[in-house]
């Protein structure tokens, strides 16, 4: 079972914003390889926030699409199933999708399922890694109907 805290702390209209049904789906599909349950927070920014914490984090000062912080502790330590939070900047998916002439709301899907992944230890830092990540969005996203989102990237 998932348990997901979605945090809006944005300034955008809920009608610019996915349902709290769709991010619930998205992190379900993305997360179903995991056989335990799983607790995380979905926090939607602004570009401050987000700059912020990139920059907090990343040592990148600008803000980024999601930003994935996997719960750091021994299970043994807690008793609920963290995972870890997301933290998506609004402005930028909205301007991301637009620039890129992607669905928006395949754009929302694709930057959750990668946060997830990020969360489950999916990482894209070598050529090797990067390869088994990409493929399993792309896998994911196509059982949404979504088209592959690094289709431009080759």
């Amino acid at each position: 079972m998932l348990e997901l805290d979605l945090q809006v702390a944005t300034q955008a209209s809920a009608a610019d914003l996915p349902s709290e049904a769709q991010f619930r789906s998205w992190c379900e599909l993305a997360l179903r390889q995991r056989s335990a349950d799983s607790e995380l927070t979905i926090r939607l920014v602004d570009e401050a926030e987000g700059r912020e914490l990139n920059h907090t984090w990343r040592h990148k000062d600008y803000a980024t699409n999601v930003l994935s912080f996997p719960a750091d502790v021994p299970d043994e330590m807690l008793d609920i199933p963290l995972l870890g939070d997301l933290v998506i900047c609004v402005p930028v998916v909205a301007r991301e999708a637009l620039e890129q002439a992607k669905l928006r709301e395949a754009h929302w899907a694709h930057l959750v399922i990668h946060g997830c992944l990020h969360l489950l230890g999916y990482d894209h830092i070598d050529d090797a890694e990067a390869e088994e990540m990409e493929a399993l969005e792309r896998t994911l996203l196509a059982e949404l109907g979504h088209p592959d989102p690094y289709a431009d990237d080759q």
